[in-house]
């Protein structure tokens, strides 16, 4: 995982322009190359307004980058929230669980962070597998752009009791 780069944005806006990759993402909607612009823009910018953020993952034999997945906090959101999106061509290959769970160990241990959540759409079963994976558990529901999402959460000290 590194910082998004600009070079990232063809796959990055083809990714967005994917209705399978972006049906449970924000209002369930693809986005054009504009509104990919913005949305990387506004990944990097988390980064200056908050010390924290979304990496860019690369996939580590090709070099190639795959997807995003890290800390979100905008203004009003329901918590620090741990996110993945991956590119449709690096679903299954365990990318997301493996990314999820080197972002709490740093959320944890670097960022000293006492809770992170997850929201996830409901019928979006591959996220909840990688949110039980790395030890969340449902805490309750949040409405998110109108539409009701699970709320997953884990704290620091069930981290380190699975981490044991």
């Amino acid at each position: 995982m590194r910082m998004l780069q600009e070079k990232d944005f063809e796959t990055y806006a083809h990714m967005c322009s994917d209705p399978l990759v972006m049906r449970y993402l924000g209002e369930g909607k693809t986005l054009s190359r504009m509104d990919a612009w913005r949305s990387m823009a506004a990944f990097i910018g988390h980064w200056t307004l908050r010390g924290y953020g979304i990496w860019g993952v690369e996939e580590k034999s090709t070099g190639q980058f795959i997807g995003r997945i890290g800390f979100f906090n905008p203004a009003d959101w329901p918590g620090l929230e741990l996110g993945w999106t991956l590119a449709r061509e690096a679903w299954g290959k365990g990318f997301a669980t493996e990314g999820a769970r080197r972002a709490l160990e740093y959320g944890f241990t670097e960022m000293n962070l006492d809770h992170v959540i997850s929201l996830i759409y409901p019928d979006n079963a591959a996220s909840i597998r990688v949110a039980e994976r790395i030890g969340e558990t449902r805490e309750g529901n949040a409405v998110i752009f109108g539409k009701e999402d699970l709320l997953y959460g884990i704290t620091r000290e069930r981290w380190m009791e699975l981490r044991s």
